[in-house]
């Protein structure tokens, strides 16, 4: 893919986010693709993928993700994303959340994503999900 085609995968992959559709999200991900947040465990496969994706969803009703900019380095993609949500799901604590963070792409032959390696302050997320968004 050049990366034109690129930048349109990662509009698409936005789009999937804000579907609730964990599925939609997991079909962008190669068969064994892998997608790990942070230092956590790798999610491993499609179905464990829209698992990990369904979570934020569950948690975030109102999930809206917005593409903050992509970028291509030899073999590597790197999307940057800001996902805002009400924490309304089960258990939430009804805080606001605005969270900005990136992934780091490998995409393989069948121009899916392979491998993701995604990062945002954990820290920040959870002092918001207890306390909501800090006015500045």
């Amino acid at each position: 893919m050049d990366e034109a085609q690129l930048r349109d995968f990662a509009t698409r992959y936005t789009a999937a986010w804000c579907s609730q559709d964990a599925a939609r999200v997991a079909a962008f991900f190669a068969e064994g693709g892998s997608l790990q947040i942070n230092d956590g465990e790798p999610a491993v496969g499609r179905s464990a993928i829209a698992a990990d994706a369904q979570g934020f969803m569950t948690a975030f009703p109102d999930l809206v993700v917005t593409m903050d900019g992509f970028s291509v380095d030899g073999t590597r993609a790197v999307y940057r994303w800001t996902l805002t949500g009400t924490n309304t799901g089960p258990g939430g604590s009804g805080n606001p959340v605005r969270i900005s963070g990136y992934e780091e792409w490998t995409l393989g032959a069948d121009h899916l994503i392979a491998e993701s390696r995604g990062h945002f302050d954990a820290a920040d997320y959870q002092r918001q999900v207890e306390a909501g968004v800090a006015e500045g």
